[in-house]
């Protein structure tokens, strides 16, 4: 490109997802230090739907290109938004099968579909020999019926019994069995403050973010499911991942969690495809995503180009111990 190109996100600065969306806005600020090339937008949709309707058509009348919301219910009304403006939305925050299939041409995903979710930490059960019965507390809404859709799934192709209920049900009494939370952070941390000291191996999704250590009294043991942990390889596009990590920390005093790197990992594939299309138009954007495979600090990056949806990256699982979250496998 010969101009610098505007990108524009909008994310939830307030709100029920703001926890999420403002770690991803200081990941875009960092990524932004790195890269001269493109100026940044961000704008508060403040976790509304209605809200993040109006902020994208405002974006997308001034940026050439578009970053998706977090969470898999705005990415929803944004699919919609982006196909009735002829765009394409770059997702890094929705994860819901359905989101990231539902408009082929408008959306390209960069997140691990929300039903693989569960693979790492079902494979890992019944590779180390825990086949007891697997509960799994499925949270309101989309996202926690395809999580727990796809690790039912999981598991009965590894031959481990299954029972699916709701986030509020009552959970076993007795007996050997495993526990997974599918659902939102407050959710999951609910259904785990239940269990405590109940089931012989816990994981939640809300145990992939840092946050969770301070929401429960003892997460030591306690497996975590997510988009990214640290320590996921080389980078083909963009910074590196000990590059990134040292500029965040130096910001936050922190390490990030995948909100802040799956954003960056969206910024740097639409920026990436940009260049190579040579403009900012749909179709060209679209035909240089669909055919591309590559790695980010994120992961893995490939989409199926008939529908956009994420085929190449895998979910990370993450075991608590006393001094925090570590990889698994």
């Amino acid at each position: 490109m010969s101009r610098r190109l505007r990108v524009g996100a909008a994310l939830s600065l307030s709100g029920k997802h703001g926890r999420f969306g403002k770690q991803a806005k200081l990941g875009l600020d960092v990524w932004r230090s790195f890269d001269e090339s493109a100026e940044l937008i961000v704008e508060d949709d403040r976790s509304d739907p209605e809200v993040l309707e109006q902020v994208l058509r405002s974006l997308a009348a001034r940026c050439d290109l578009l970053l998706g919301p977090y969470s898999t219910g705005l990415m929803r009304r944004a699919g919609r938004v982006a196909a009735a403006l002829d765009r394409l939305i770059w997702n890094h925050g929705g994860s819901g099968d359905d989101v990231e299939a539902a408009h082929p041409g408008h959306v390209v995903s960069v997140p691990t579909p929300t039903s693989r979710y569960a693979e790492p930490f079902v494979r890992h059960l019944a590779e180390s020999g825990h086949r007891s019965r697997l509960w799994i507390a499925e949270g309101k809404g989309s996202f926690g019926r395809q999580v727990s859709g796809g690790a039912e799934a999981c598991a009965r192709e590894w031959g481990i019994p299954v029972s699916r209920i709701g986030s509020g049900d009552n959970l076993p009494a007795s007996g050997e069995w495993n526990l997974l939370c599918a659902g939102s952070f407050d959710e999951d941390v609910e259904v785990i403050k239940r269990a405590a000291g109940s089931p012989r191996v816990v994981c939640a999704v809300a145990a992939g973010v840092r946050e969770f250590g301070e929401a429960v009294d003892d997460p030591r043991g306690i497996y975590g499911v997510g988009q990214w942990f640290l320590g996921g390889g080389d980078a083909e596009l963009g910074a590196s991942e000990r590059e990134f990590l040292d500029a965040y920390r130096g910001r936050a005093r922190v390490l990030p969690d995948y909100p802040a790197v799956q954003a960056v990992a969206g910024a740097i594939i639409a920026t990436h495809c940009a260049a190579e299309a040579g403009n900012v138009e749909r179709e060209a954007l679209w035909a240089v995503a669909g055919a591309l495979e590559t790695t980010t600090l994120f992961g893995a990056f490939a989409i199926d180009p008939h529908t956009g949806l994420q085929v190449g990256h895998r979910a990370a699982l993450t075991r608590w111990e006393a001094h925090g979250p570590v990889a698994v496998g």
